[in-house]
């Protein structure tokens, strides 16, 4: 079966595509290479012995997206990564995020819509809750009013789906809200390779040890938690990857009640910044040079899954821990600083 990944080079989407080929997949990837590079190609290769197809395209582009399927009119299945993912940035430049997240989204709808049978697995986030009522967060909690236009466009991305898949019973589609990506293959040929000034905690942590930055900005430590730092959940990269194989052989397999489905992908466990810190440094054996600063806009309090849906209805649950995480992107930082 041929399974087309949309930002497929990126940090997650190359994680998934060695678990899709690993499981025997196809696959194709799209990118647009403006926040990966073409050696993530290569990395994928190494680990799994195959070379996946590969397309330089811009998703924004509606004639590029129906070239795209008209060339490899046996896409089964699409699992969509492309989009822009950093909260702050969105803030500063709405507009960015409501066209690159929104129109890449609809213009591969369309195209699923003219198929016999379309498989689609949506990249979303648990920022779709906003600052949740109660915890751990569950597939019931309310989708609150977005803390960012980043989180406002997986909101709107998903009812977009679920508006679809109303009116197409050939797709049939899961969302998965995904905590806090962190981590590396153990290969180490491919990893969280952000381009800039890393968004998230973890590269900030890993390139403030290896000297890249001079010190790591705690955003608040007056939260109403128990260190005053915000509180996450932080899942291994690779056991996310997992979940996208059991979310697609779920559609595959037909075996949903309904076209449209959504699931929290995390571990269950909320960690806060210090305590992330304090684990780095237990694991590299590093002193992190960090300092408290104001609050920054769009972070919640606490955000962590209740994972029981994904365990039982997909058969899936996180294996590795948030030290093996954290080993592993340390390990990566000091390989690709070589």
């Amino acid at each position: 079966m041929k399974i087309l990944v949309t930002g497929g080079l990126g940090f997650i989407g190359s994680h998934v595509v060695v678990e899709l080929q690993n499981e025997g997949f196809e696959v194709v990837i799209v990118d647009n290479l403006s926040n990966s590079t073409l050696d993530v190609l290569d990395g994928i290769t190494k680990i799994t012995g195959k070379k996946p197809i590969f397309e330089k395209l811009d998703l924004r582009e509606k004639n590029a997206v129906s070239n795209l399927f008209s060339t490899y009119k046996d896409i089964y299945g699409v699992i969509h990564f492309a989009a822009s993912k950093a909260v702050g940035e969105s803030v500063e430049n709405p507009l960015l995020y409501y066209e690159n997240n929104l129109n890449s989204l609809i213009y591969i709808l369309q195209e699923l819509q003219k198929k016999d049978k379309a498989h689609f697995i949506f990249s979303s986030s648990c920022t779709v809750y906003g600052q949740a009522d109660s915890l751990p967060i569950t597939e019931s909690a309310p989708i609150k009013p977005a803390e960012s236009p980043y989180g406002n466009t997986k909101q709107i991305g998903e009812e977009i789906i679920k508006d679809t898949c109303r009116v197409s019973d050939n797709l049939q589609a899961i969302a998965l809200r995904y905590f806090n990506p962190i981590g590396s293959h153990e290969s180490l040929q491919i990893g969280e390779l952000p381009t800039g000034t890393p968004q998230n905690l973890v590269p900030f942590i890993t390139q403030t040890a290896i000297g890249l930055r001079e010190k790591l900005a705690v955003f608040g430590n007056d939260y109403p938690t128990e260190d005053g730092t915000c509180i996450r959940d932080y899942i291994h990269v690779v056991d996310l990857a997992k979940a996208h194989v059991a979310a697609l052989k779920r559609l595959i397999e037909n075996k949903s009640a309904t076209n449209f489905d959504y699931f929290n992908i995390g571990t269950g466990t909320g960690s806060s910044v210090l305590e992330v810190i304090k684990t780095f440094e237990e694991v590299s054996d590093q002193k992190l040079n960090y300092q408290i600063v104001a609050r920054r806009e769009g972070d919640v309090i606490a955000a962590y899954a209740d994972t029981e849906k994904a365990n039982n209805v997909l058969g899936w649950q996180a294996k590795l821990s948030l030290k093996d995480a954290l080993s592993s992107a340390w390990q990566w930082e000091q390989k690709i600083r070589k």
